[in-house]
């Protein structure tokens, strides 16, 4: 599933061609994706101008003219891809619709943005942009990564009293929003603490500095286009390539890069998902 990084890369590469433009027609293919899109959905995103896009944890949001957000989330193998953008910064032929291109935005300055997802486990809604923050998906996540919300403060109280393993507290979209597998196992292994370990048993410090580690590894990732695995494409079609640069992340059984660890990486799952750590030199 798309995290922080690869969600930030789509909804920035959607801008140049969404943001202060008015969606002359909307294409809604099927009732439904994860649930039911928005009653009239079609319509009420028709003749709508976009006046400011934006993300929020894993979720992208483009706020309308009519007083109302639009919410969209990738799920597992949503794509959101441009063409025909009159910057030439993508391709300029309009594909054939495809099988899976659920929803279509034909933009007013000559693009089109295409929502494709094989799995339909992403998702859109309409809400109310003046509460937006309200909203049952929105309303329990933390602070941002990059925000001021999100301090040495903030992560040490969280992290105090808790039982739970670090892995699964740095996962928890009320204490941090956005974080996903793939990160958190990198930011851990920078860190050099195991994914076993306590939250609550670990020093103050060395939560303290997981804050500037979280937001280095972001960082690094938005900048590489996020991460491709599986389905992950940019908004012009291409590959991130963060992938490259992972030190843990599917490296099982080989070596730690940490100067002097002769370690290996081990996989181990908690909470059904696999983690990856040197077991030598994250302790």
């Amino acid at each position: 599933m798309p995290e922080l990084p690869e969600v930030e890369t789509v909804m920035r590469g959607l801008q140049p061609s969404m943001e202060g433009a008015v969606i002359l027609r909307a294409d809604v293919n099927r009732p439904d994706l994860r649930w039911p899109f928005p009653d009239r959905m079609a319509e009420r995103l028709t003749g709508r101008r976009i006046v400011a896009m934006r993300r929020r944890s894993k979720y992208i949001l483009a706020d309308l003219d009519s007083g109302e957000t639009l919410l969209v989330h990738l799920g597992m193998s949503g794509r959101m891809t441009v063409s025909g953008d009159p910057l030439g910064q993508f391709v300029h032929d309009h594909p054939a619709l495809q099988k899976h291109d659920h929803v279509v935005f034909h933009m007013d300055n000559g693009a089109q943005v295409t929502f494709n997802d094989p799995r339909r486990f992403g998702a859109m809604d309409l809400l109310d942009t003046a509460t937006a923050e309200s909203h049952k998906l929105l309303s329990v996540l933390g602070p941002e990564p990059f925000g001021n919300g999100f301090n040495d403060s903030h992560l040490i109280a969280a992290f105090a009293g808790r039982r739970t393993p670090v892995k699964s507290a740095l996962l928890d979209q009320g204490i941090i929003a956005g974080l996903g597998n793939i990160y958190v196992c990198e930011v851990l292994f920078r860190a050099g603490l195991s994914p076993r370990r306590e939250a609550g048993r670990i020093a103050k410090n060395r939560v303290a500095a997981l804050v500037p580690i979280i937001r280095q590894v972001l960082q690094e990732a938005i900048e590489a286009g996020g991460a491709s695995l599986k389905d992950f494409r940019q908004a012009n079609g291409e590959l991130g390539y963060f992938q490259h640069t992972f030190d843990v992340y599917g490296r099982e059984g080989a070596p730690c890069r940490r100067a002097g660890c002769e370690g290996e990486i081990s996989r181990i799952t908690q909470s059904g998902r696999s983690s990856f750590y040197c077991g030598k030199c994250q302790r």
